[in-house]
């Protein structure tokens, strides 16, 4: 079992910043990849970036690339998402989520531990 916390999310003017935590207990963190998707009103869940179990591998979307970092500290058992130059289009709901049967992946379906969610609305 692995319970996932997401926080920081917030209320943000376009072009701004923000930087979302995930913190996880249960199995051993750096045993299992790692991702953050997001969700807009009337839109499918999709991923947005994903780490390795050790950090080294890293994923981002297209649309977030250059803009958005995702960082873990196994020491801390915890995940990151540093959000700069934040588009409108930006807002949704972000999840981070556990796939631990997963040393690295992109696939959704491989994530099977979820976070309850944190909203992000980027004002114009």
């Amino acid at each position: 079992q692995v319970q996932l916390v997401e926080s920081g999310g917030g209320l943000v003017q376009a072009g701004g910043s923000l930087r979302l935590s995930c913190a996880a207990s249960g199995r051993t963190f750096s045993s299992y990849a790692m991702g953050w998707f997001r969700q807009a009103p009337g839109k499918e869940r999709d991923i947005v970036a994903a780490i390795s179990r050790s950090g080294g591998i890293t994923f981002y979307a297209d649309a977030v690339k250059g803009r958005f970092t995702i960082s873990r500290d196994n020491a801390k058992n915890t995940m990151y998402l540093q959000m700069n130059s934040l588009k409108p289009d930006d807002t949704a709901v972000y999840y981070c989520a556990a796939a631990t049967g997963s040393l690295y992946t992109t696939r959704k379906y491989e994530y099977n531990y979820w976070g309850q969610g944190t909203q992000v609305t980027v004002s114009s």
